[in-house]
């Protein structure tokens, strides 16, 4: 007998769920017809706010009721010294002095430490690129850096990436930098210095001409999405540390490794045209060195960064936390390129939540485990462990070390679903279920039960849950799970690859490319996309709940100027405030186009909008306007 199609059985499994749920909106939202809409004045979603339409423009927009207000921006002072931003005098020195460029991944950390404040804190803020030729004048295009960077303006970009520390205060209803903060801090590519711990650390293929050791390294950069630990620690994730790479690897030991992560291939930066420790034939180790989760304590300026190699080594998109009811840490993880895998990796102990010393290398000793989804609605987490099953010498894997510097290659070998680009997997703080965000992969050839559409260009949303213990808790730490189509992205009215949601969403309610997401107090799903241009819609925010009458009926809260993508969203704990991450504003146009746009001819010139100014990715900060909970 054939297996039946994927879109029959999980309907068939999303109907069985709704009608045991009592969910009849739900099951409608897969039985209407495409683009129906259950009345406003029947609006059954919890979310308090009007929704805002489709459309883009060189500004942003919130929805009524809110305000929008940037909190810093690319060029803005963070450590004592640095000098006010000069668009014709950057350098290296002023740039690690400042906020860095293109800020992705956000976290609030309440101050003072333990405490819950929602008024004072520490925003912690990944800079994920850096691109020279909307960064300083004299570019003409992207395609000319390559050629034409000199040293002085390669080490002012690889300045602007990295990780920055601000404390911040709310002042009558608006953050405020608190200028000198002994807390301030930047970490760049250049100048911060980063031990390596872990199974992999000291490790012969991590070892170089200048770190003999292969413990320590110079630099962390491509730092994407990230996570905070149960304990207050920062997660900083290195992802696309491949186009920094120049060279090839063929016919040595690291040639099918550098192939996996397309070390080599996809140069998009001149760093190696005057770093030699980025041309493999000169430091073939060099880019076994990045591609980790990077641990640093936000509330100790001297702790120094660690790389953290249990983790795991690919291209991350964060690295969010859960703790299991035995009191094991879980961290979620998604591989951010196409046909590459969701991870997870439990901690080998407890995490001691009397003690904070206590919990200072507990990320160094566990377990990574790779998902295999199956097409009957379970998952299977498969542990990435040398001597298990395939992951031995005969494979090329003569140690831990190999299985965690290679991950990907050890994920395939165990026989791991290959995924639509996993970005953000976050667990819900009030349910115990996860959340994957899959942004989309034209390049997949044929469907299969957890991607459900072929050359997928709107991504979609996988819920996974857990198994409970006695109390009801989730056992994060379970070797399988239960999981579910939540919502399909894209336009409902798409004769393609129609979006599936509820049918209730208005008409800005639908979405592309959901990038990261994070939850409100009330556990409702708060969603930021990247990938707008590809149907000529600003990305921007959505938001919906996750179960009851409103279940994935999702609203449009904020919209991001052209060119950008929106990314990092973060709460304060009371929900007041909002977070958002505006990165790279103005570097193409309504449709993806960059052809023509640089630093003296962008699209949009947010935030200043000043004619002598380029754009500057920003941390934006969303409210309402009596200063209440966000969504009601």
């Amino acid at each position: 007998m054939e297996p039946r199609p994927f879109d029959e059985l999980a309907r068939a499994r999303l109907s069985r769920r709704d009608i045991l749920r009592g969910s009849a909106a739900l099951a409608a939202a897969f039985t209407l017809p495409a683009g129906c809409a259950t009345p406003r004045q029947a609006d059954p979603s919890s979310l308090r706010f009007e929704g805002l339409g489709h459309g883009v423009d060189d500004r942003m927009h919130v929805a009524p009721g809110h305000s929008a207000q940037v909190v810093l921006a690319w060029g803005d002072a963070v450590l004592p010294g640095a000098p006010a931003f000069d668009v014709g005098a950057q350098t290296a020195a002023s740039q690690r002095l400042q906020f860095g460029t293109e800020n992705d991944f956000l976290a609030f950390v309440p101050l003072p430490l333990g405490s819950n404040s929602s008024t004072r804190g520490l925003l912690c803020a990944n800079h994920e690129g850096s691109r020279l030729h909307m960064m300083m004048p004299g570019f003409d295009g992207e395609a000319e850096v390559l050629s034409r960077a000199t040293r002085a303006q390669v080490d002012c970009e690889m300045s602007a990436q990295g990780h920055s520390v601000v404390e911040i205060v709310l002042v009558d209803g608006r953050w405020k930098p608190v200028a000198g903060s002994a807390s301030n801090r930047r970490l760049d590519a250049l100048h911060t210095v980063l031990r390596v711990s872990g199974p992999a650390a000291g490790s012969q293929r991590l070892r170089t001409r200048e770190d003999p050791s292969g413990t320590r390294v110079v630099g962390t950069f491509n730092n994407c999405a990230g996570g905070v630990t149960p304990w207050g620690t920062v997660l900083v994730c290195e992802e696309n540390v491949n186009k920094v790479f120049a060279g090839s690897a063929r016919g040595t030991r690291e040639e099918r490794n550098h192939e996996r992560m397309g070390v080599g291939a996809e140069l998009e930066y001149a760093w190696a045209a005057h770093h030699e420790r980025f041309v493999l034939e000169r430091e073939l180790n060099e880019a076994n060195r990045h591609g980790w989760v990077v641990e640093y304590d936000p509330h100790d300026p001297s702790f120094e960064p660690v790389k953290r190699t249990s983790l795991g080594r690919f291209k991350h998109e964060g690295a969010t936390c859960a703790v299991d009811p035995d009191g094991r840490v879980v961290v979620y993880m998604g591989d951010d390129d196409e046909d590459e895998h969701i991870y997870r990796w439990t901690s080998a102990r407890p995490w001691n939540p009397n003690l904070r010393a206590a919990n200072r290398d507990l990320l160094d000793d566990g377990v990574l485990h790779v998902a295999r989804f199956h097409e009957d609605g379970t998952l299977e987490w498969l542990p990435l462990v040398h001597g298990h099953g395939l992951l031995d010498g005969g494979n090329g894997f003569e140690s831990q070390a190999d299985v965690l510097i290679e991950a990907r290659a050890a994920a395939t070998l165990v026989g791991a679903t290959p995924m639509d680009r996993p970005e953000d997997v976050e667990a819900n703080p009030r349910t115990g279920k996860v959340y994957a965000m899959l942004t989309n992969n034209t390049r997949r050839a044929a469907a299969d039960a957890a991607n459900p559409r072929a050359r997928n260009k709107h991504g979609h949303v996988l819920e996974l849950e857990p198994p409970r213990d006695a109390q009801g808790r989730a056992r994060h730490a379970a070797e399988r799970y239960a999981w579910d189509v939540f919502l399909l992205g894209g336009d409902p009215r798409d004769a393609d690859q129609p979006g599936e949601y509820h049918p209730g969403i208005d008409a800005g309610g639908w979405l592309t490319c959901p990038d990261n997401c994070t939850f409100d107090p009330r556990g409702r799903l708060w969603i930021a996309s990247d990938g707008g241009a590809r149907v000529g819609i600003a990305d921007g925010v959505w938001a919906c709940d996750v179960d009851g009458e409103g279940r994935a009926l999702t609203k449009r809260f904020f919209s991001a100027p052209v060119g950008a993508e929106v990314c990092g969203p973060c709460f304060t704990p009371d929900g007041s405030t909002l977070f958002v991450a505006v990165q790279h504003p103005g570097e193409s146009d309504a449709r993806g186009n960059s052809r023509g746009v640089h630093h003296g001819a962008p699209t949009s010139r947010f935030p200043d909008h000043d004619p002598a100014l380029p754009p500057r990715s920003a941390v934006v900060a969303l409210r309402r306007h009596d200063g209440g909970v966000l969504g009601g």
